[in-house]
This record gives structure tokens, C-alpha cells and sequence, in this order.
């Protein structure tokens, strides 16, 4: 893309990506803007420079980038402590659906919540729902898991009820009958 179609698409984007992207520009952007103003040797020095790349100039954040990631916990080089990401996993949730929607998504920095991460994991893990695997069974409440004994319960009392009524008639009230009901 050149830098017209940039700017058209940065026109069309909702007021929450435009602020995004303008204080953390994407990646591809910082690479193509870096790499035209290093190939114009002005001196000696600059030539025998010429082997370094331009990003090495850039001080790097953790994971290699010239930015270092809002998405993504920073050390800091002198204390050693940890700062937490500028945006939280809802905020970031919320700003991928949003250049999802707008088509840019793969202008942002690589988060757990991006699409091809959820779907790498989906692949990784699977359906993570108990009873969904070889063998196992969905835990259910309780009076789903012991439908099948009470009715067979229930079914087999059907079976031995004309005999009951028969021993009733025999021994019933207080002859001798021990059985419910009483």
C-alpha cells in the first residue's frame, strides 16, 4: 500500500483505532518509513554504517521490536520490574473485533486475543468442554444423572405391583405386612 491508500484508510477508521494506531503506529509502517531515509549516504561514515540495519538505531523494547507492545508486560531495563500492558485483555479484546470489523487487524501488534491466535489454540487445545472427549461424560445435574436408575427403579415397582397387592390383601394392616405402605 502507499502512503495515499494509508491515509484514505486511516479517514475510514472509527476515532478509538485512529488514536491506536497513531501512538503506536504498525510495524510495517515503521519499517517502510525507516528504510528510505537510511539509503541516502551522506558521508563516509555512513557508508561503512551502511552493513547495520536502520532498526538497530531505533532502541528495541522486549521481544525485538523498535516499539515495544501495548499488549504485552514490559521489564523495565534499569529497576528490572515488571510494568504491566497499557491496554488489559478487555480492552484489547475490544480493539481487535473492532479492526476486525474495519479490516486492519493485522496492522495491530501480535495479542492473545487476536484471531489467528484463538484459532491456533482452538487447534492446539480443542473444544476444551468436559464429556466432549472418547469416554468421558457430561457431569450434568443431579437429577439428570440419576434419571435412568429411578426409572428402572420405578419400572421394576410397576412389574412386582400386582404381586404387592395380592400380599396387602393377605397381611395388610397389621398382619403381618412390613413393606410400604405402612
Amino acid at each position: 500500500m502507499n502512503s495515499q491508500q494509508y491515509i484514505k484508510l486511516a479517514g475510514s477508521l472509527p476515532p478509538r483505532l485512529t488514536r491506536f494506531f497513531a501512538r503506536y503506529p504498525p510495524q510495517a509502517l515503521l519499517s517502510q518509513s525507516a528504510l528510505p531515509s537510511s539509503s541516502t549516504p551522506s558521508t563516509s561514515s555512513a557508508v561503512s554504517d551502511s552493513t547495520a540495519s536502520p532498526v538497530e538505531h531505533i532502541p528495541a523494547g522486549q521481544d525485538g521490536l523498535a516499539v515495544p507492545s501495548p499488549f504485552r508486560a514490559q521489564k523495565h531495563p534499569v529497576t528490572g520490574k515488571w510494568h504491566d500492558p497499557v491496554f488489559s485483555l478487555r480492552r484489547q479484546a475490544e480493539l481487535v473485533k473492532l479492526a476486525r470489523q474495519h479490516g486492519v487487524e493485522e496492522l495491530l501488534p501480535y495479542t492473545v486475543k487476536g484471531t489467528e491466535e484463538r484459532l491456533r489454540r482452538r487447534a492446539e487445545n480443542g473444544l476444551r468442554v468436559k464429556g466432549t472427549g472418547v469416554g468421558q461424560r457430561v457431569k450434568g445435574k443431579e437429577s439428570e444423572r440419576t434419571l435412568k436408575g429411578r426409572l428402572e427403579k420405578r419400572r421394576q415397582a410397576m412389574l412386582e405391583m400386582p404381586q404387592m397387592i395380592q400380599t396387602w390383601k393377605e397381611r395388610g394392616h397389621g398382619r403381618g405386612w412390613k413393606k410400604w405402605p405402612k
